[in-house]
């Protein structure tokens, strides 16, 4: 008996395709149903409660793609933002933002910190969050 592939992405099996991503985000609830969306779809989720410990757990594990909620505790989810495009170790690492701010002038400044792209959690559901990761990762692991 052959043994399931690890990871099956957006109709690419790779057993050796391993994406690992971050999810900062302050609300446990909501951190916990988007690590189970995650995790039933093989991907490696690991979670920091705060964006100074986002910042760090993101330096240290180097992501594929990171989760960033904005109106966080101890550091906001702009200044993390901030800080990852600055560093160059973390050049590859797509990041997106997922938060309750929806106004303009937010979605201009995520954008002009570098942010991949920019959702505000009420207008999207978490099936729809999952599948826009799954492309990225997929777009990426095709471009390698």
């Amino acid at each position: 008996m052959t043994p399931a592939p690890k990871t099956q992405l957006a109709g690419i099996t790779d057993s050796k395709f391993q994406s690992k991503i971050l999810l900062v985000e302050d609300d446990k609830m909501l951190a916990d149903m988007y690590i189970t969306k995650f995790s039933k779809e093989g991907l490696q989720v690991m979670r920091a409660e705060d964006g100074a410990k986002g910042l760090e757990v993101a330096k240290r594990e180097k992501p594929d793609l990171v989760l960033l909620d904005i109106i966080m505790p101890k550091l906001d989810g702009f200044a993390v933002l901030k800080e990852l495009k600055s560093d160059p170790n973390m050049s590859n690492t797509h990041i997106l933002l997922l938060t309750n701010l929806g106004q303009s002038e937010d979605v201009e400044k995520g954008r002009e910190l570098g942010a991949d792209d920019y959702f505000i959690k009420a207008n999207h559901t978490p099936a729809e969050i999952v599948e826009k990761v799954k492309y990225i990762l997929t777009k990426r692991m095709q471009k390698e």
